[in-house]
Order: C-alpha cells, then sequence, then structure tokens
C-alpha cells in the first residue's frame, strides 16, 4: 500500500488532480528523472541569472516576471507541454531573480551568496530529513501547511493591491527591521522550507501510480516554483536583519 495519503501539496501548481489524467504510457515519471530534470531547470535558471546580474533594470525584471508568470500558467493548463514550456519558464525566471538579486546586492553586498547558500542547504537537508523518514507528510501536516500557505498567499495579494495605490503592508518592507517584521519573514521561509517536503511526496507519489513521463518536467516544474519562493524570501530576511545594523 502506498504510504502516501493524498495528492495534496501546498505547492499551488501541484494539486489532486495533476496526475489523475495519467493513462497508460510506453514510459513512466520516474524519481530519477524528475530528478534530472530539476538539475537541468536549475542550471538554466542560474545561467540566464548569471547573465541578467548587471544592473538594475527594470525591463528584466518586470519581463521575467510576467513572462514567466504567463509561461507558469501555460505549462499549469497544457502539462504536456511541459518538457518545452518548463525549461523556458526557468530562463525566464532566472532573468528576474538576476535582476532582483542585483538590486539586493547593490543594498546589502554578499546577501545574495548568503542567500543561494541556505536555499541550497535546506533543500539538501530536507530531502535527507524527507528520504530518511525524520519528516512524515501525514494528513495533518499537509492540511496544516495547506492552510498556512493560503493565508500567506492571502497577505501578498492585499500588499499587490495595496501597492497599485502607493502603498504597501509594513511586515512586506524589506527596509522594516521590526521585531514583528523579521519574525513574519522568519515564518514564511519556515512554511516555504516545508512546502519542499509535500514537493517530495507529492512527486514520489506520481511515480508510485505510474504518470506519463512528461510528468518528469511538471514535476520539477513545482520544485522549481517552491525554490524560487524560498529564495526570494530568504532574501527578504536577510535584507530586514541587514538593516538592524
Amino acid at each position: 500500500m502506498s504510504r502516501h495519503l493524498s495528492y495534496r501539496s501546498g505547492n499551488p501548481v501541484l494539486n489532486k488532480s495533476t496526475f489523475l489524467s495519467s493513462h497508460v504510457q510506453s514510459e513512466k515519471m520516474t524519481i530519477n528523472g524528475t530528478v534530472n530534470k530539476t538539475l537541468i531547470s536549475l542550471i538554466l535558471l542560474i545561467t540566464s541569472g548569471y547573465y541578467c546580474f548587471t544592473s538594475i533594470s527594470p525591463i528584466i525584471i518586470i519581463g521575467g516576471a510576467i513572462g514567466g508568470l504567463i509561461v507558469a500558467f501555460i505549462t499549469i493548463f497544457k502539462k504536456e507541454w511541459a518538457p518545452i514550456t518548463v525549461p523556458i519558464y526557468a530562463l525566464l525566471e532566472g532573468c528576474f531573480l538576476g535582476g532582483i538579486s542585483y538590486m539586493y546586492n547593490t543594498m546589502y553586498e554578499g546577501i545574495v551568496s548568503n542567500a543561494i547558500f541556505l536555499t541550497i542547504g535546506i533543500l539538501l537537508s530536507l530531502l535527507f530529513a524527507y528520504k530518511s523518514g525524520w519528516i512524515k507528510p501525514t494528513e495533518n501536516f499537509k492540511l496544516g501547511l495547506v492552510a498556512a500557505t493560503g493565508g500567506i498567499f492571502i497577505v501578498y495579494l492585499v500588499n499587490m493591491v495595496m501597492s497599485f495605490f502607493g502603498s504597501q503592508m509594513g511586515i512586506m518592507d524589506i527596509n522594516n527591521s521590526s521585531m514583528f517584521s523579521i519574525g513574519f519573514s522568519l515564518f514564511v521561509v519556515v512554511i516555504a522550507s516545508l512546502n519542499l517536503v509535500l514537493d517530495f511526496d507529492f512527486i514520489e507519489e506520481g511515480a508510485e501510480k505510474g504518470a506519463p513521463k512528461y510528468m518528469e518536467w511538471y514535476g520539477a516544474f513545482g520544485l522549481l516554483v517552491t525554490l524560487i519562493w524560498l529564495y526570494l524570501e530568504i532574501l527578504r530576511l536577510l535584507a530586514k536583519l541587514n538593516s538592524r545594523r
């Protein structure tokens, strides 16, 4: 019997219907295949980010963000296109992250390398904890994490609406070094990190269910979304901590 309790994931691009359309395929999704696709996607993202880490360019940042969002929605609704759309998504998000990272680095030199190492460290630590059975994604764990993730995105939505009127929530300001603001960012980093556990579990279940081969790319896409979110929140947290000096 599968040890996976459901197809639930805190990641909005991974939901219970993701693998339900799977039919008999000559090639099936595998864990190793998903790992390889994830590595390829990360290499594309890092390469693109490296070349865009040159200046604070609104064109690069906004273009990468909007382009990445459009390709993300295409990927969600056309999962069979994932082998093509996911590499494009990685390149576009790399440009976005490269521009954002350069902006943060001009404010606090060295913050980007620290954020990268922390993101990689969290990914590897949670993967080890998951494979070792130290963290078990029970049904209550999943329900709580999905609820917390939803609450965070409501805060993001409210802040985005406020930004249209030239304002923003104080806890979202990277220059707000209050303990409450830092505590909120730390909470978000923890929730983003734990979403990786749900992503691991979700992808493993997809492989067990015999999802089609292209779902390896879609699984990589789901992990990429969580890692990008985690990296951005770590940058925000480090910026707030640096502003206290």
